[in-house]
Parts: structure tokens; sequence; C-alpha cells
């Protein structure tokens, strides 16, 4: 007898339906799993075996084959284990082949309990998009997996439980719908930060428009304690950007039944010791750090000293938004819209331009130490902020300074305009606009005109380092509330690309 379970599995980041076909034959007992299943799947005959037995199950004592279909599509994970087994025990006879609308993931313990398994919400997503109605799901799974809307997800402890479910000798209430609410984010503030006004000032620039940024100063003058206070500053996200996040983070196994969703933005800080494949994604297709940090920051600290291939391999992301995978284990294409923000010293020593006069770098030194960061990939980067050594005063004063509270005030009111202007569009910030957007929202006067030659020529500008002067000075007109850029935002945008990483002087 042959039955047929309807199943999901994960391919990247995205689900997609699986069939699971069951066939019991005579002849010399065995059990076979075809369909090309890696190892861990091929290790469900001996979880399957032992959850039937140890449930007050019989296993049959016949020739299985089980078919994970389509075929040509390699199966990995233990999300099949629960199929498996209901297929089995609908070829036998022992209980009724579930009904179409009806699909199963989950990994069995010895005992013949459900664990949690990872990707539960792309799986879930994808159940919805097949017309799946009811979902069985480990009940650790069942508050991420009930987050996709238009299937009812029933959260199973046990195989006894699912068994005795389809005998109607017993209920399962389906996982109730979770709200969607963002998290306040709480830690450390900007408030705490002595000084360094022209800093908060870029960061909030770069928080208002998505844009990146790199922070150049000397040891100890606040670039670490100020990027990660970014995060407080950034508007909340949608429900969309929610979904989006936790699919990659669930994939990666990152979250859990306390923490179903991904509610705050993301805030990724790798090691300098990190290598490229851990940054764009792992042998097994896992997501690597650039995906994890979708819709959030990004943060490399001391830049230049991470290996040039790992820096190199940013370079793509940045323009596309997207990283394409391809390793033995085959392709995968992950989304990858960040913000990166990098900091770094000034040269080797760190102290270079320091009141002290402490560094003792030659030019020829703090040239090479600059030349660790390409010009292709600093053509990337929005916004340049040297961040000076701080003075005893601005230490020693009790002022205190604007709260994360107040600065993330204006920046929801600057995204809210460009949601407004990029309505319909696949992007909702400023640094993603393309051509076709940057010549009807960035238009210049005569008099900025003027101020855009004179800048391109004199600082020796790129194409592409125009169009990120012009998308900075469109995130400040915003903030100043204004429809057109005036000449004092796009001098502020200007001056914020002036740092010199030729050391000429």
């Amino acid at each position: 007898m042959v039955s047929r379970i309807r199943s999901l599995g994960i391919r990247g980041i995205g689900g997609y339906e699986v069939s699971v076909e069951c066939f019991l034959s005579n002849g010399l007992p065995g059990f076979d799993i075809v369909g090309l299943p890696d190892a861990a799947v091929k290790e469900a005959r001996d979880r399957v075996r032992a959850a039937i037995k140890n449930t007050g199950l019989k296993f049959p004592v016949s020739r299985l084959t089980v078919n994970l279909a389509p075929a040509d599509t390699k199966k990995a994970g233990t999300v099949y284990d629960l199929p498996v087994l209901l297929g089995i025990l609908a070829a036998a006879g022992d209980i009724k082949e579930p009904p179409g609308d009806c699909a199963f993931f989950g990994e069995l313990s010895l005992t013949g309990g459900l664990c949690p398994v990872r990707g539960a919400l792309p799986m879930a997503l994808a159940a919805e998009r097949a017309g799946i109605k009811r979902l069985f799901v480990p009940a650790d799974n069942g508050p991420e997996a009930a987050f996709a809307q238009g299937v009812s997800v029933y959260p199973v402890n046990t195989v006894a439980q699912l068994v005795a479910y389809f005998r109607g000798a017993e209920e399962i209430e389906p996982a109730p719908v979770p709200a969607l609410c963002a998290e306040s984010v709480s830690g450390p503030d900007f408030s705490e930060v002595k000084g360094q006004e022209n800093v908060k000032r870029a960061l909030e620039v770069a928080a208002a428009g998505g844009h990146n940024i790199l922070l150049v100063g000397p040891p100890g003058s606040g670039k670490s304690m100020l990027a990660k206070r970014l995060i407080t500053i950034l508007p909340d996200m949608s429900r969309e950007e929610m979904l989006q996040t936790t699919e990659i983070h669930s994939v990666s196994g990152l979250t859990d039944r306390e923490n179903p969703m991904v509610c705050r933005r993301p805030f990724r800080s790798p090691h300098h010791t990190t290598s490229g494949a851990a940054l764009s994604g792992g042998a097994q297709l896992q997501p690597g750090e650039m995906s994890l940090a979708h819709n959030g920051v990004l943060f490399l600290d001391e830049f230049p000293e991470f290996h040039r291939d790992v820096r190199e391999v940013l370079r793509q992301p940045l323009e596309d938004g997207i990283v394409t995978v391809s390793r033995a284990a085959g392709m995968a294409t992950y989304p990858s819209r960040f913000m990166l923000v990098c900091a770094m010293n000034p040269c080797k020593c760190g102290w270079y331009g320091h009141p002290s006069g402490r560094c003792r770098c030659t030019k020829n030194e703090i040239r090479k130490y600059h030349a660790r960061v390409s010009g292709p990939l600093l053509d990337r980067i929005d916004i340049m902020a040297e961040v000076p050594a701080l003075e005893y005063e601005d230490l020693a004063g009790k002022e205190k300074s604007e709260s994360s509270a107040q600065i993330k005030l204006r920046v929801d009111a600057a995204r809210k305009r460009q949601r407004e202007r990029f309505s319909g569009a696949d992007f909702a910030c400023n640094a993603y606009m393309g051509p076709k957007d940057m010549g009807r929202y960035c238009a210049l006067s005569e008099p900025c005109s003027a101020l855009m030659e004179q800048a391109y020529k004199s600082m020796a500008l790129t194409g592409r380092s125009y169009d990120r002067i012009l998308r900075v000075a469109r995130t400040i007109a915003d903030l100043d509330d204004s429809a057109d850029i005036l000449p004092r935002h796009l001098a502020e945008a200007i001056q914020y690309r002036t740092y010199d990483f030729r050391n000429e002087s």
C-alpha cells in the first residue's frame, strides 16, 4: 500500500512543499529513504522506528520505501521525521491517511516526543502559499509558525497525541495568532555620550536615510560606543520587515519558543578575524552575517584589520541588497539590505593627528594603512565622519546630551516622508534610490549645481560618490522638512566626504 503525506522543506531561506510517499511491499525487511536525502534525513530511519515502538504502536515488518518528492532536490535536516512516521502508519493501516489540506514537519525523539526544528516560519509561509489549511508542528515551533496568516497551526507535543487526534480520541487546539508589535529598544542611550555632537549628527543623518557610515578616530574617542547606540534611533520595523528578518534568523536557528519573532532591528558585530564565508554564507548554505544584519546594522570595528577578501566581499551586497552564495551544497540568494557602520583608527598606532603628538608613524606607513580600504569600497560608503579625541572639558561637563528618544523622533519623521515618497517601490529610504528617482527627487538649483561642480572637481569625486552625496543631501533636506535640496543641505553632505584618505598633507 502507498500513502502520501504533505510536508515542507527549506531551500536557502525559503520554504517549499515536499511530498512524502511511503510504500510497503513484500520481501526482506528493509527501510530505504530516497529523494537525495542527506545524513540527517537518512538517520530518520532509526528515530522513526524507535518512536513508533515507544509510542506503543507496531512497526511493520516488511520492505519500506520512502520517497521525498521532488526527488531531484537535496533534502536536509530532521524536518521529515514526523511525516515519514505518519506515512508508515498510514501505509500499514494503523491510521487513516490525513486529509489533503494537512501538512506536517518536526523532529522525533526516541520516546515519541516532538523536538523543534529550524525554519518554522519560512515553512509555514510556504504552506500558506501552497493552500494548506492545517499545519502540525512541534509545540516549541507553534508560536513562530503561527505568524503565518491563512493557515491554522496545531502545536503537537508527542506522536501519541497526534495519533489520538486523527483517531478522534483527542482534540488539539490551534495556536492563537500572535500580535506583531515592535519592541522598544532599551540599553545604551545617546544621552550618555559626552561631546562628539558632529558625529551624533552624522549618525542621525545615516539613520534617517539608511546610509552607510565610516567613523575614523583615535582610540578612546568613542567610535564603538557611538556605533552601538545607532540601533536606538533607527525607526521601528514594519510587519514585512519583521517577517523577512525572522525567516533568516529562523533558518539560522536563532529563534525559539520565548522569542519566536525578531521585533527589533538586528545589530551584528563580527570579530575582525571572521572569514569571507562567515560574512556571506557558510558551506551548508547557512545565511552569513550580511544576511543576518538584513533590515538592521552590520558593524565592522577595526575595519582595516579585516582580511582583504572579507572587506571586498561587501561590494556587491552594498550595491544590490542581496548576496548570492555558491558552495558545494548548491547555490542560494539571500537578502542583505543593511546599514554598514565601520570604525577605524587614523593610522596603525592609532594616534595620528592626536594633540599629544604621540604618533610616530611615517607618511608612507599612514598611506599604507589607509590603502587597506580600497577606493571602490570607500565609494560605497555615504558618510565619513571624523571622531576627534575628547577634550577634558567635554568629559567633565555636567550638561546632559540629547537622548536617543529625542533623536529618533526626527529620524521617524524623515523616514515617514521617504515612505510616502517611495510608496509602491521595493525600498523605503533614500540610500536605495535609483537614477530615475534621483533625477526626480534630487534635482539641484543653480547655486547647488555650482557648489556641486566645485566639489566634484576639487575633491576628484567619482560618479558613484556624486550619487552618494545627492542621496545624503536629500536625507538632510528631509530632516529639515524641506521639499527641495538647498545649498546648506548639499554643503553638509559634501563635508561628510572630506576625510583625506590619501594623506598628502
